[in-house]
């Protein structure tokens, strides 16, 4: 064994715990994702009722989760509102022939299409598979007063109490609620709580999202890899 003098032997101490410790922080977004994974059986009649556009679509869903190298929570949020924000909208009654439908993101990629909801609800999954955390997301609804109708985006938090960043399929850039002017904000929602939205932030809660039947519906339909 090598008798190495005192500064050499903290020098390389230091040195080992600087490498374990570069390691640990490289490897905790990894630790807090999820594996995207669609069985075949999926892909199938993803493809037999949509066509083979619908495997396609599929298939860089996983590669962008799986695959995501992002080295900021930003990043991810830009790769996935430019993914889906490709999409076509097309309104419920057109789509699925029904007055409102929340499609899971398998239904929304598979049928190239959807509406509000369907973009907001796709990034929100999306997101909570590469890594984010869910209380810093929330789907929101509000009024769109250009053409004065409901519409819904997907909110992030960078912190609690910060102002929200604004996903939207009306358009591509990510802004914050306050230039948003055009977006009155009605109620917002996820997983954990449902909350009634007087300013342009998260406001006060007012219970469960258990209260919020299509949301409990769409749960009920996404993959178990999606839950």
């Amino acid at each position: 064994m090598v008798n190495l003098p005192p500064s050499r032997r903290r020098y390389t101490a230091v040195f080992v715990l600087f490498v374990l410790f570069c390691l640990l922080l490289e490897s905790l977004p990894v630790l807090t994702r999820e594996a995207l994974v669609l069985d075949e059986q999926t892909l199938i009649r993803a493809q037999q009722r949509f066509g083979p556009g619908a495997r396609k679509r599929l298939l860089a869903w996983m590669d962008l989760v799986n695959g995501d190298q992002s080295q900021s929570e930003r990043e991810k949020l830009d790769k996935v509102n430019r993914f889906f924000n490709r999409l076509d909208f097309i309104d419920d009654i057109i789509h699925w022939k029904k007055k409102d439908y929340w499609a899971t993101p398998v239904e929304f990629l598979a049928s190239d299409g959807g509406d509000c909801e369907d973009f907001a609800i796709a990034k929100y999954f999306t997101l909570k598979l590469m890594g984010v955390d869910e209380n810093k997301l929330t789907l929101t609804y509000v009024k769109a007063l250009g053409p004065n109708q409901a519409h819904m985006v997907l909110t992030y938090y960078p912190r609690p109490g910060a102002e929200p960043l604004i996903l939207d399929s009306l358009i591509d850039a990510i802004e914050p609620a306050s230039r948003r002017t055009d977006l009155l904000p009605v109620y917002s929602f996820n997983a954990s709580g449902l909350w009634l939205a007087k300013q342009r932030g998260r406001g006060r809660q007012v219970g469960s999202s258990e209260r919020l039947k299509r949301w409990q519906d769409l749960l009920a339909r996404l993959p178990e890899s999606l839950n």
